[in-house]
């Protein structure tokens, strides 16, 4: 679409910022019809929770320049003519010998300015930029293979609630925005990387071993069952993330990664939840994750079955390729996006 068709420039003020949007009228998702500015507007209509689930992390930016049927841009580093207040972290990728200043949200103006520069999905650290090397928040990722039905994410969902409740462990479950669901947990960010990926494993192994019929840990795909649930150990991995609650999804059905009660397992469809249909939603229930950082839990129990079930640091790891559709990270993207 043509720049002079999409719209003239709209300043909003957000918070004490004023942010300036051009080419409000793109449309962004064509089957839909929702424009650049609908998608401002989503994000300030829910600004208490996407600011909670980004920040002070270190976030890519999955920027969509001509809406989601254009090519996606993975953007690490903060680009040139930024506003002076935008709060950034300089983070190092040893595997490139390089560093990239990433943005990490503090207020909801570094959203609204984040979609004006295209972006549709964010894609936070589980660590935040104080100690970008220890994590605070560990992520169970219930990804259906191809042929898995969602009544067995579903089960798994409420095994990975049971054994949670055992360990005294408060989960906040929310859509994907895709076809899986996620479960956070804030923990102490006494652990590294590695560590957590270990407890994460062993957690993945438990659900997997309660319920062996629905759910899989099996890492390379090619190997697993396609009618299963993979529990993905692997987004603990240093730099791989995946969309926060709250991003929207780069998809024609404009779905939002979604946080939702447990009691809504059994019935909720993820497809249900949209630009269009979230604002109300969090205009009726608020954040469903508001109480997330009240509480940091401890892994002790974890690493102690890591050790016992023999999960080691050198457990396999992804490839150049990343294996879950929903995951991104450098090693992945064989580059540092600009």
């Amino acid at each position: 679409m043509a720049a002079e068709s999409a719209g003239s420039p709209v300043e909003l003020t957000v918070g004490d910022r004023t942010v300036r949007v051009s080419s409000p009228d793109r449309v962004y998702f064509p089957t839909r019809g929702e424009t650049k500015l609908d998608l401002v507007e989503y994000y300030l209509s829910v600004g208490d929770g996407i600011v909670r689930a980004l920040r002070d992390r270190p976030c890519m930016l999955h920027r969509y320049p001509k809406g989601v049927a254009g090519q996606k841009v993975h953007q690490k580093r903060i680009p040139a003519g930024a506003p002076e207040w935008l709060e950034t972290v300089e983070i190092y990728f040893p595997r490139y010998g390089r560093t990239a200043d990433e943005v990490c949200v503090t207020e909801l103006a570094t959203v609204a300015w984040a979609v004006q520069m295209s972006t549709v999905e964010f894609h936070p650290w589980n660590s935040r930029r104080f100690d970008t090397e220890k994590p605070d928040e560990w992520r169970i990722d219930l990804d259906p293979m191809p042929d898995c039905d969602f009544d067995k994410v579903r089960r798994a969902a409420h095994v990975a609630h049971e054994v949670l409740d055992e360990l005294g462990i408060r989960g906040f479950p929310k859509t994907s925005g895709g076809s899986g669901l996620h479960v956070y947990v804030r923990i102490e960010p006494e652990w590294s990387f590695t560590d957590v990926r270990r407890a994460a494993l062993a957690f993945a192994r438990e659900v997997e071993r309660r319920n062996p019929t629905d759910v899989t840990t099996t890492w390379w795909r090619k190997d697993r069952d396609p009618t299963a649930v993979f529990v993905d150990y692997n987004q603990n991995t240093r730099d791989h993330t995946i969309a926060a609650a709250y991003s929207v999804r780069g998809n024609p059905d404009a779905t939002v990664s979604t946080p939702i009660e447990w009691s809504e397992i059994d019935d909720v469809d993820p497809r249900d939840f949209t630009i269009a249909t979230v604002p109300a939603r969090f205009a009726r229930l608020g954040d469903l994750h508001a109480e997330i950082d009240d509480v940091a839990h401890r892994l002790d129990t974890l690493l102690e079955w890591a050790d016992r079930d023999g999960v080691t640091a050198d457990a396999p790891e992804p490839d150049a390729t990343p294996d879950p559709s929903e995951s991104t990270s450098t090693e992945a993207n064989g580059e540092l996006h600009s």
